[in-house]
């Protein structure tokens, strides 16, 4: 997280924009403003709250509809007068029941792959009770390795049959198991995406 001491307040009377962005996607999901002490209780709640201009206080995104934005990051520009704070959305976000205030559309993308890499290494670390990815930890590389060759296998067989939702349901299993296995060798998806791009010069 932030120091809440260097953020400045002061260039526009005590408030700081704060862009929140989907973790999941990295779509931008709106603009909002906060105080220091919107910025406090965002990080002691760790959702979203904001300074409504318009109704001169504190406001906790969802305290109605209970789409709450689950913060995930948060970090500032280079000036230390805006905020961009990644979060997990609970529903839509804006007040017209649109995904985003910005009419993004809401997709599986390629940057779900760094949010799920991410949850996988926090399951690593936390094995919380009652995870299927804590399991696969506990029971430990060999299993892992073993899951990774059995969804391969059922990739390429759903692939010979031609049968289009199971080569999705397959490849998914796989790439899931895949990220995984690269969180228990301790390698970075980066890695590999850096190494393709290597390849690809």
């Amino acid at each position: 997280m932030i120091d809440i001491k260097k953020i400045n307040f002061e260039k526009l009377n005590g408030l700081v924009p704060a862009i929140i962005i989907d973790a999941q996607n990295n779509n931008v999901l709106m603009l909002g403003f906060m105080n220091m002490e919107a910025l406090q209780q965002t990080m002691e709640k760790q959702k979203v709250v904001f300074f409504s201009r318009s109704r001169n206080r504190l406001w906790l995104k969802g305290e109605t509809s209970k789409n709450y934005l689950n913060v995930i990051s948060i970090s500032t520009d280079c000036d230390n007068d805006t905020l961009m704070i990644y979060a997990k959305p609970d529903g839509p976000t804006c007040h017209t029941g649109s995904y985003s205030c910005f009419a993004e559309v809401d997709k599986n993308n390629i940057y779900f792959l760094k949010y799920l890499s991410s949850l996988i290494k926090e399951r690593k670390v936390k094995m919380p009770e009652g995870s299927y990815t804590s399991s696969l930890f506990k029971r430990g590389a060999d299993r892992i390795i073993q899951k990774v060759g059995e969804e391969a296998v059922e990739t390429v067989i759903a692939a010979k049959n031609r049968d289009r939702k199971e080569i999705i349901n397959e490849t998914s299993d796989l790439i899931f198991h895949l990220l995984v296995m690269l969180a228990e060798q301790e390698i970075e998806l980066t890695e590999v995406i850096s190494n393709l791009e290597s390849r690809h010069k």
